[in-house]
């Protein structure tokens, strides 16, 4: 059963910077800490500091 929760939770959590509808209250901008994140990421396998042997099977 679902009541819609799933439907507006990436609105609410601020993950969609492109759409907003007015129904939705924001609390929160995860899309920034997201991107912050997905780069840190990036920038740590390109540089080869991830994966490192305790992370590693």
């Amino acid at each position: 059963h679902c009541d819609g929760q799933i439907l507006v939770t990436p609105d609410m959590l601020g993950m969609n910077t492109q759409f907003h509808p007015r129904f939705v209250r924001r609390y929160a901008k995860l899309s920034e800490d997201m991107k912050k994140a997905f780069k840190r990421y990036r920038d740590d396998v390109k540089q080869l500091k991830f994966p490192t042997d305790a992370e590693s099977y």
